[in-house]
């Protein structure tokens, strides 16, 4: 036996124990169907949650269960009381020993950023696993709503729903029939990514009113050559906050070498949140009202 197999052998048998020791669950058994088409059977509704992301986390709290939820992944920040959860891992990279321990009767994954190979993984050590796959604003208003059934909080989901129809309504208000300035979101630096189409940022850009300079790509994170990004000449760059802040100056003053992009010209390099770009959750309505701001300082 391998060593790999050795220590899934190990999880199978303390899979089984947990749940020859457990007493009877006093919930029903419900099947919903998730948002890559697998179905999932669970204990309804859950007591014991796990999520696998950080915009799944910011989900969960915002329905509030802040009891329910007893492991969340290593990078969920948010809300506050996120911190203060049991680490379960990575997106790719699951402590499955660690999930476990804490006996979850649900875990939320989503297709963003887990594999499949972690939910199917999960699935074998009998842990039942719920899958978003938001693509845009749209969807993650879908995906609120659904995990809003799947944990018993519709009521909760339609009420951030709402609120974040209505605050995408009033800035999408503010700046209709505005000249739409091109934009470069800048991602990584070394190569220069940035977003394409289908990606989370490239909507908010076209919601936000601007014109993406890579919106033409396919790859959802395209690489650009110095060369293309100066011929497709933005009118606006803005800058993820992914890089630690003391580098945030160095970047700044990198691209202000550049005088023939108009962007430069004019001064309109900006630092925007990563977070509230980036994690499909309610969330990406601040980083749509911020960006709104950024592209059209005169409507607000």
């Amino acid at each position: 036996m391998t060593k790999r197999s050795a220590k899934y052998f190990f999880l199978l048998v303390l899979v089984t124990c947990i749940a020859g020791t457990g007493s009877e669950a006093a919930s029903s058994q419900s099947r919903f169907v998730d948002e890559v088409g697998r179905e999932v059977v669970f204990s309804f509704p859950p007591k014991r949650i796990i999520s696998l992301a950080p915009n799944v986390t910011e989900i969960l709290f915002g329905l509030g269960l802040d009891t329910e939820i007893v492991g969340v992944s290593t990078l969920s920040d948010f809300p506050e009381g996120a911190k203060r959860k049991a680490r379960v891992g990575s997106y790719v990279s699951p402590d499955f020993e660690k999930i476990v321990s804490l006996k979850p009767d649900l875990t939320v994954a989503t297709g963003v950023g887990n594999t499949r190979e972690v939910v199917d993984r999960l699935d074998k050590l009998g842990f039942p696993t719920y899958v978003i796959f938001p693509k845009n604003v749209d969807d993650i208003l879908k995906s609120i709503e659904h995990l809003g059934q799947v944990v018993d909080r519709i009521k909760e989901a339609t009420v951030i729903v709402q609120g974040m129809k209505k605050r995408r309504e009033q800035v999408t208000a503010r700046i209709r029939d505005r000249y739409r300035p091109r934009v470069f979101l800048l991602v990584g630096e070394a190569p220069i990514v940035t977003v394409g189409k289908g990606s989370f940022a490239d909507d908010l850009i076209r919601l936000a009113g601007g014109e993406n300079i890579a919106g033409d790509q396919k790859e959802m994170y395209p690489r650009l050559g110095m060369e293309e990004v100066l011929q497709r000449a933005p009118e606006v760059i803005l800058i993820s906050s992914m890089n630690p802040k003391a580098e945030y100056q160095k970047v700044l003053q990198g691209w202000s070498q550049w005088k023939s992009i108009p962007a430069v010209k004019q001064g309109r390099i900006h630092i925007i949140d990563s977070d509230v770009i980036d994690r499909p959750s309610p969330r990406i309505i601040d980083g749509l009202e911020a960006m709104a701001r950024i592209l059209h300082p005169q409507a607000f």
